[in-house]
């Protein structure tokens, strides 16, 4: 069995999400989200975030992790304090000795949803199926959930290795 901690990185809000892959077989562990402080200085909201994540870990002891990468924003500055805040989760992950797998939102709607241009509700809808949950989780939370499954389903061999090929986008599928 291997536990896999999925991270939606933010500077407001970063989700979590926990699930264990035992075979085939997905089970939810747990998920939630990171919140910080509007008053905080950006120092003190990374400091949340790296301590939130290592409470995180210390929790639930996963045995890899996977991490959204972020995509670039129209606005220059948000784009700055987004990738602050996936540093801040990266360098976490990594004091925690876990092997870090990283995906474009692309690629895990693709292997979660299985059209890489589906919309948040059509995430957290499979989500809510593929791991049988009860309700459906915060959106930030079902990302890092999405992020752990498509992770469990291809791993370093499958959805990780799309990242090094050249593949185009057709209609919302990846095209070799």
């Amino acid at each position: 069995m291997t536990r896999i901690l999925g991270i939606d990185p933010g500077l407001r809000v970063t989700g979590f999400g926990v699930i264990d892959k035992d075979g085939s077989q997905l089970r939810y562990v747990a998920s939630g989200c990171i919140r910080t402080c509007d008053r905080e200085t950006l120092p003190q909201r990374i400091a949340t975030l790296f301590n939130g994540i290592g409470e995180v870990m210390a929790t639930y002891q996963p045995d890899a992790a996977a991490v959204e990468i972020v995509f670039v924003n129209v606005n220059p500055q948000s784009t700055l304090l987004l990738g602050q805040a996936r540093g801040a989760a990266l360098s976490a992950l990594a004091q925690g000795g876990l092997p870090v797998a990283e995906y474009t939102a692309l690629q895990v709607k693709q292997a979660v949803v299985g059209h890489g241009k589906a919309a948040k509700a059509q995430v957290q809808h499979m989500v809510v199926r593929l791991l049988q949950l009860a309700g459906t989780p915060a959106a930030d939370a079902a990302d890092a959930l999405a992020c752990a499954i498509c992770h469990a389903h291809g791993g370093l061999g499958g959805m990780a290795a799309l990242g090094g090929r050249a593949y185009r986008v057709r209609n919302g599928r990846l095209i070799g």
